[in-house]
């Protein structure tokens, strides 16, 4: 299953006997119901993992689960995880996995969710990376399961943010939850775990020694083949994007950029054997680059990007991501019109997605080029269109009268882009100058100032 909430949303046996008013509607939900082909399901899922068959679990977890969802939970929950304890041994850590994959269902499908569900999934989330970080974990997952670990955790905290901000429409219930779970997806616990989880891998570490020839971790792609463990060093691997996307989030694009650093996006990594974590790493890294004024970097990498979504976006039209895969390719078009229009540098450009380019932002990239109201409105539009999801993370005060709040610090990051802007413009004007007196010949430009040839060269 792949996580259905990326880029900011968002074949079991046969079904035991009645109960499909209790799988096809969420008033007549039992979670103690648990049908046969969830049971075989969660068995063999639990035995694969225990058998560390990366390639088993990865064919039940991206379509096994899905297919069941689709099938059987379109608008209703998955079987409480204690309701299948006892088709995997009550064993602790396979129900953490389960609750997760249970609350990432929910959250794509069965929204709007309570303060408390989101509470209870960020408790889960805790719990289970402390398993992580200080326990001992004798299993191997695939790294499509580790990056929607992640994907998803820093999803979450994103989506509590905007929905802790939108206070004007909360009822005195909701109100109350909040003030009941106000620990809940703190910012600082969420870098925390993140920023525990990349030191504790040791995977900056193990990174700069295989450029040595002394590590394997890309090669491999990050499995240990040695009958250990590949999941706290790729989730610690992961973490760093998620490090980076929660700071673009924060408008902190320097510190994004910092926390990404270990990883050589020049060389072939592990961000980029999964779909979304190589399009989610490129997005951010672009954008945050855009908003430091590095209109060249990001262009080089946009460029990458958008040409290997041409190349092999067919074989992913069946996935789960397909949408969102399409979704990202059109903000990065977007992205990369703002910085051509800004650094024009068409030369980086590949001809396929220079065509495409024009082909979708033609007009508007001629309307930046000016210096007018219209201009500054295209930058707005596309700047609007494209940019991350910002989030206020400091909690609401409850008082009276209640706002929302949850676009505050995407107006901020507006003003700020736009402001650099104008000043970019200021530039543009005197690049076309320069352009224009390193073309014209001496001759012609004396003509136009109306002075002799030899008076202008002695000037």
């Amino acid at each position: 299953m792949a996580a259905a909430a990326s880029y900011d949303r968002e074949d079991g046996g046969g079904g035991g006997g009645g109960g499909g008013a209790q799988r096809g509607s969420r008033d007549a939900y039992d979670p103690n119901y648990v049908p046969d082909s969830v049971k075989t399901f969660v068995t063999h899922l639990y035995r694969h993992i225990r058998d560390k068959n990366v390639y088993e679990i990865h064919q039940m977890y991206e379509g096994g689960f899905q297919r069941l969802s689709d099938r059987l939970f379109r608008d209703a929950p998955w079987p409480s995880a204690e309701a299948v304890a006892p088709y995997c041994d009550g064993d602790h850590v396979f129900l953490l996995l389960y609750r997760e994959l249970w609350y990432r269902h929910a959250y794509a499908r069965l929204s709007p969710l309570t303060a408390s569900h989101r509470a209870e999934s960020w408790a889960n989330y805790c719990d289970l990376f402390s398993v992580v970080l200080h326990g001992v974990v004798n299993m191997q997952l695939p790294n499509q399961w580790l990056w929607d670990m992640v994907d998803e955790f820093v999803y979450q905290f994103q989506s509590f943010c905007q929905y802790r901000a939108k206070l004007k429409s909360k009822t005195e219930d909701e109100l109350q939850q909040l003030k009941q779970f106000d620990t809940a997806w703190n910012v600082y616990g969420v870098l925390n775990y993140l920023q525990a989880l990349v030191e504790k891998s040791m995977i900056a570490q193990i990174l700069e020694r295989e450029k040595e020839g002394l590590e394997q971790f890309t090669a491999t792609d990050g499995y240990d083949y040695e009958g250990g463990s590949n999941v706290l060093k790729v989730l610690g691997y992961y973490s760093m994007i998620g490090l980076l996307r929660i700071h673009c989030l924060l408008g902190d694009y320097h510190t994004g950029l910092k926390c990404l650093a270990p990883i050589d996006l020049n060389q072939q990594g592990v961000y980029t054997i999964v779909i979304g974590s190589h399009i989610s790493t490129i997005y951010h890294y672009g954008f945050a680059n855009l908003m430091m004024r590095r209109y060249v970097d990001a262009i080089r990498e946009f460029n990458k990007i958008l040409l290997y979504i041409v190349k092999y976006k067919q074989y992913h039209q069946k996935s789960p991501q397909y949408d969102q895969i399409l979704k990202k390719n059109e903000q990065m078009y977007a992205l990369l019109a703002i910085c051509l229009s800004l650094c024009p540098q068409h030369s980086l450009i590949d001809e396929n997605v220079s065509t495409q380019l024009k082909e979708k932002y033609n007009d508007k990239m001629t309307k930046m080029q000016r210096f007018d109201d219209e201009s500054y409105a295209a930058y707005d539009e596309l700047f609007s269109y494209a940019c991350p999801k910002f989030i206020t993370p400091s909690p609401p005060v409850l008082d009276q009268p209640l706002t929302n709040y949850n676009q505050d610090a995407y107006r901020l990051q507006l003003k700020l882009f736009l402001y650099e802007v104008k000043q970019q413009q200021l530039l543009s004007g005197i690049r076309n100058y320069l352009k224009l007196y390193s073309t014209i010949t001496i001759a012609k430009l004396a003509q136009y100032m109306e002075v002799d040839e030899a008076t202008l060269r002695f000037v």
